[in-house]
């Protein structure tokens, strides 16, 4: 019994046939992980295809997880899951608690049949690079989340330019690209001058930031409320060689830091919010609680997410800049 099936006018396109031959012979066990497919040029021969049919056939198969290809020795059955029916490729820098938030609204959003595969690059061009590479040609959208790293257009140029979201950050050489994105600068500018009455009471606004990881959009966005404040501001790298004083108000980004400052803060028998002001950057459950409140600057990660699901879904190729929220509590 052959396995692949193809009819001439029957109103159906040949390569259709391939796949829904394939997906048949899974469902009656026919075929089970690891078999191999029929060569290319076999289906070929026997059916007078194209190689490019065939090739086309065997690819969506591909980008549904379902084969794999073994160079130099063909197609193997990869899944038993012929429900997944688009494949999303996820690229994120790492993974904390609020970009889970926004995975799990991203994947809660999509149709069934879509699936999505996460992977992290943990601000490495290497890691970024060979992911790229390695997912070329395997899935049916790209979503890329490039963070401060240079030079990613060159990688990403490679993967089909109608299939890329770009997400997050959006440097200006990925702008052609749809995204969802944050406009650092302007977030924290503006909710700095939105809270610039509570800031006069401090007497120094410090800024702990890092270049290896930090959005850069977010140092320019200080600096230009530098320019306008009232009050002294500063940016440090690490608290290792910084003496914290009473009246000073520190802008912090990310949860280990905010950590660190609550800790040394304890150690030097200060209060947050009375004699030391704390702003974090990114919303989660655990500022809402700690010391009273922390006040938060952050983007919704969770409509981030469903409105990535949304774009995919409606095939919508827009540059959204997602919103920002203030959360003003106990710690300013």
């Amino acid at each position: 019994m052959s396995l692949i099936s193809v009819k001439d006018h029957i109103g159906i396109p040949k390569y259709k046939q391939i796949v829904s031959s394939v997906e048949d012979a899974l469902a009656a066990g026919l075929l089970k992980k690891g078999d191999r497919l029929p060569s290319i040029n076999s289906v070929r021969n026997k059916f007078d295809l194209s190689r490019d049919t065939v090739m086309m056939a065997f690819n969506e198969l591909k980008r549904r997880g379902i084969v794999e290809s073994v160079s130099g020795k063909g197609y193997y059955i990869k899944s038993e899951n012929i429900n997944v029916s688009q494949k999303v490729f996820l690229l994120f820098d790492e993974l904390n608690a609020f970009k889970e938030d926004l995975y799990n609204a991203f994947v809660n959003n999509l149709d069934e049949g879509i699936q999505v595969e996460i992977f992290f690059h943990h601000f490495s061009y290497e890691v970024f690079s060979k992911l790229i590479q390695d997912s070329l040609g395997s899935y049916h959208y790209y979503v890329i989340m490039p963070a401060n790293l240079i030079g990613t257009e060159a990688v990403i140029d490679i993967l089909p330019e109608d299939k890329v979201y770009i997400l997050d950050q959006l440097p200006k050489e990925l702008r052609s690209y749809p995204s969802i994105h944050q406009n650092f600068e302007k977030d924290i500018f503006d909710s700095l001058m939105e809270i610039k009455e509570q800031l006069q009471k401090y007497h120094k606004l410090v800024l702990l930031y890092s270049e290896t990881k930090q959005p850069k959009g977010i140092l320019k966005g200080f600096q230009e409320f530098a320019e306008v404040a009232e009050i002294p501001c500063e940016v440090i790298q690490t608290f290792e060689k910084k003496t914290i004083e009473r009246g000073e108000v520190y802008l912090v980004l990310d949860d280990q830091h905010l950590i660190v400052l609550i800790k040394k803060l304890k150690e030097l028998q200060m209060e947050v919010g009375k004699d030391v002001g704390v702003i974090s950057y990114n919303e989660t459950l655990l500022k809402e609680i700690v010391e009273g409140g922390i006040t938060t600057i952050s983007t919704d990660f969770k409509e981030m997410g469903k409105r990535l699901a949304e774009m995919i879904l409606k095939n919508e190729k827009e540059n959204i800049e997602n919103t920002r929220r203030l959360i003003i509590r106990k710690s300013l």
